[in-house]
């Protein structure tokens, strides 16, 4: 039988084909469709539709993850052949006449104006939705949108692959040892093992994150990191891995959609149910920052270069800011790692969870992965010992695996049923090499725990709409489960359940704590820039770029004021920017979010540091009030509930040491 035909919790990766992807998509698309009639024909068409396309959503959540982590020529050819035809489905449902007219009725009834919460909610999102998607578009104009949102579909995906492609086409071989000068340990062995994986001799480097980072924060020779920065920053500017017309295309469609459901761009039209709900809010939201954070920016910036002597170019600025920090701090990143382990950080974030929120986190042995490394675990509820959900770990970078780490939902179930949740979390981290555990930077560690924060709102998720459990939040709401576990690498009490010396045991070193600390906010004004020139040139791409003139140099001209050294005219990272044209969606026009969110987990954590971090109430009530709630309610409604106030709009600033 195709594996992915029948919703399993015990997923069979190991038996799923790429041959079994066209048939199964086929088939399930053949049944939504039957299912679409029932629902259109049912007195109660809310209840269906929440359940409509289960089977379809989860065999395409398989697909399109193992198209992640586990690509080959075959199963992106079946990813490809499908997934025009399963966007062009989604986007039918709401432009389908009859479905539309069933909803309306059902609105209309008694039993639809009794309903209280979640279903409540339900009902007034899905009638916003369906508007917001064009239901009540001529005809025409919906021909228009599902054409729109099917060649976004392919574009978008064309886009992701050039990024994964490019990067993997590039490798860098050193001969002479004498090139890896000022190189740690840690990297040099990665490199090392990295050229032996291919069977060459030297020391290989990629544009994969662990070994790029190194490279441009250590690497003495000035002339390697520029040719490596620039590799980086290239990757898709040229034939065979061009994106620059895919771009270009992806924001006229955008705009073009936005302007044919009646909206002024596509920023209004993605933010509409989100928190911000404007363009101009957002973009209003960043300039205030940028404002506040302006000056500091400048000072850091001399004083760096100050420090180096010399002016500074893109690729010597991270190499600088490190010589700069253990100067001032004393404080080398490469002295943490021995205490960061993979393995002590999953198991010390486990334990510090397990204690906060009440739940018990357990290996389970047997379960089948898409790689020998991928590993399997199940939360359970400490009091009741409920089985909530289960989840997939896969930490290291592969070449069949895309770049970066993300949390992915498989499975939504209901655990008040006895269904529980399915999810997984992916990483590119820092792989063991030498006989040693991987070992990990501090950001990596952070890392680990930002993703498990966006998993925890998934399996801890108690909603009884499908639809709006979990994660299935306003975008800049979704980040606040996920950035507020990151302070836990922060304080003394959490650090001591995870930071220990993977040779002996000993707990992290309090004169390099106290450094790690004092060294917390060095340079905390060009990280704020850096992610507000992102969130900015996201803004004016789909506010206010007019499709004429060159959208990368008209992208870099913006990133140029936001950038710690004068950026090269062929700047083009902005055709590499997976969190923007990756998806027919994703962080396009939303990504503002992170610093939206930002806010709010600086405020929030306020007060776990008040209470204290372990308190088992605050945990108690961040679970319940956050966590299990999804978008059962507004979200600025379930943060006053938690905090009891509006978010302190400072709270950021104070902490990052900026105001």
């Amino acid at each position: 039988m195709n594996p992915l035909l029948e919703i399993q919790f015990r997923v069979p990766f190991h038996r799923i084909e790429a041959a079994h992807v066209e048939p199964a998509i086929d088939g399930l698309l053949a049944d939504a469709a039957k299912r679409l009639d029932q629902t259109t024909a049912s007195e109660q068409p809310l209840h269906a539709l929440d359940t409509m396309t289960e089977r379809l959503e989860y065999a395409m959540n398989l697909v399109r993850h193992l198209e992640s982590v586990a690509t080959t020529p075959e199963l992106r050819a079946a990813f490809n052949a499908v997934q025009p035809k399963v966007s062009a489905f989604y986007s039918s449902l709401p432009l389908n006449e009859a479905l539309w007219k069933s909803i309306q009725r059902y609105a209309a009834t008694d039993e639809a104006k009794a309903l209280t919460g979640a279903m409540k909610r339900y009902l007034s999102k899905t009638v916003d939705s369906f508007k917001r998607h064009g239901a009540e578009l001529p005809p025409e104009g919906k021909a228009r949108l599902q054409q729109i949102d099917v060649a976004l579909t392919e574009t978008t995906t064309k886009f992701s692959e050039n990024v994964l492609d490019s990067t993997n086409a590039f490798e860098l071989i050193l001969a002479d040892e004498k090139q890896l000068a000022g190189l740690p340990p840690s990297a040099i062995a990665a490199a090392r093992a990295s050229a032996e994986s291919k069977e060459q001799a030297g020391w290989r480097f990629t544009l994969h994150g662990p070994s790029y980072v190194a490279l441009m924060t250590y690497l003495d020779d000035a002339a390697i990191r520029e040719q490596v920065w620039q590799a980086y920053n290239l990757r898709t500017a040229s034939a065979p891995y061009a994106n620059h017309a895919l771009m270009v295309r992806i924001l006229e469609l955008r705009k073009e959609k936005a302007r044919l459901l009646g909206f002024r761009d596509f920023s209004d039209l993605v933010l509409d149910d989100r928190m911000a709900h404007k363009g101009e809010v957002a973009q209003a939201f960043l300039d205030d920052l940028s404002a506040k954070t302006e000056r500091r920016f400048r000072e850091e910036n001399t004083g760096l270069e100050t420090f180096a002597g010399r002016a500074l170019q893109p690729w010597d600025v991270s190499y600088w800011a490190e010589k700069q920090r253990a100067a001032l701090y004393d404080f080398d990143e490469e002295a943490l790692r021995p205490y960061f382990s993979l393995e002590s950080v999953v198991h010390g974030m486990f334990s510090i969870f397990e204690r906060v929120f009440g739940i018990r986190v357990e290996p389970e042995a047997g379960v089948p992965g898409w790689d020998p490394e991928v590993r399997c675990y199940a939360i359970q509820d400490r009091k009741t010992g409920a089985h909530l959900g289960s989840f997939y770990t896969d930490w290291f970078p592969r070449e069949n695996k895309r770049g970066g780490a993300w949390m992915d939902s498989i499975l939504t179930g209901n655990p008040e049923q006895g269904h529980p949740h399915l999810g997984l979390i992916c990483g590119n981290l820092t792989p063991p090499v030498e006989g040693m555990p991987a070992l990990l930077t501090h950001r990596e560690a952070e890392t680990v725990f930002h993703e498990f924060g966006h998993l925890l709102h998934h399996l801890l998720s108690r909603v009884e709409v499908r639809s709006l459990a979990g994660t299935s939040v306003a975008w800049d709401f979704v980040e606040l489960p996920s950035q507020i576990m990151e302070n836990w690498c922060w304080e003394r009490e959490s650090l001591d359940a995870f930071a220990r010396h993977w040779r002996t045991g000993a707990r992290l070193p309090e004169d390099l704590f106290q450094k790690m600390k004092r060294a917390k906010t060095f340079r905390a004004a060009n990280a704020q820039m850096r992610q507000l020139g992102f969130g900015l040139v996201d803004l004016a791409l789909h506010r206010q770029w007019d499709g004429t003139g060159d959208a990368v140099q008209y992208a870099r001209s913006i990133l140029a004021g936001f950038a710690a050294a004068p950026l090269p005219a062929d700047y083009a990272m902005i055709l590499g920017f997976t969190h923007l044209f990756a998806n027919p969606v994703g962080y396009g026009a939303g990504y503002y979010s992170y610093k939206w969110a930002e806010v709010l987990d600086a405020d929030a954590f306020t007060r776990f540091h008040k209470d204290g971090i372990f308190n088992p109430d605050v945990g108690r009530d961040f679970r319940e009030k956050i966590l299990a709630r999804g978008d059962s309610d507004d979200p600025a409604a379930l943060y006053r509930d938690f905090m009891g106030r509006d978010p302190d709009p400072n709270a950021l600033l104070k902490r990052t040491g900026l105001l």
